[in-house]
């Protein structure tokens, strides 16, 4: 029995001991990166986000791709509907109801396909962030997908 409590001891004093290891600024980034990271935060463009998406390379019909918005249905069924809602309520992420009319397009499909930095970066996602309390995973959606979301996404929306 004395063996079994000298274990538990070594086992309970080792839990205790790295518990008390952490750093005295945990979570501050070196030097470096701290310097890179608010230089990338004055380039930041919270009207496109960031990513490979602008108004020049992506152009949408005034009319609704009804093809389009049904691929990107099936996607959020699949990927989105977990977290988003397709109304304005908050589920584990925000409801998607009028992000086409609070957002441009760009900054849509940077986001669903590069959302990390921008996590990092957007001070209205941050505050989201705050609320929500996760941050979206990267889907991996290929630009098709992508691109057939924002289109489903304008549909709920309302468009026509």
């Amino acid at each position: 029995m004395n063996k079994y409590r000298f274990v538990f001891t070594l086992l309970v004093a080792g839990m205790i001991s790295a518990c008390g290891n952490k750093p005295a600024q945990e979570g501050a980034a070196p030097a470096g990166e701290a310097q890179s990271m608010v230089k990338d935060a004055a380039t930041y463009d919270p009207a496109r986000g960031e990513g490979k998406w602008n108004a020049e390379n992506l152009q949408l019909g005034s009319a609704l791709d009804a093809s389009m918005a049904t691929a990107g249905e099936k996607i959020q069924a699949v990927k989105c509907s977990s977290c988003h809602k397709l109304t304005g309520e908050k589920l584990v992420g925000p409801g998607w109801k009028g992000v086409t009319e609070r957002r441009k397009p760009e900054w849509i499909m940077n986001f669903i396909t590069n959302p990390d930095p921008m996590i990092d970066k957007d001070p209205q996602v941050q505050a989201q962030l705050e609320i929500c309390l996760v941050r979206m995973p990267n889907q991996n959606l290929t630009d098709d997908d992508a691109r057939h979301v924002l289109e489903f996404m304008r549909k709920n929306d309302g468009a026509k």
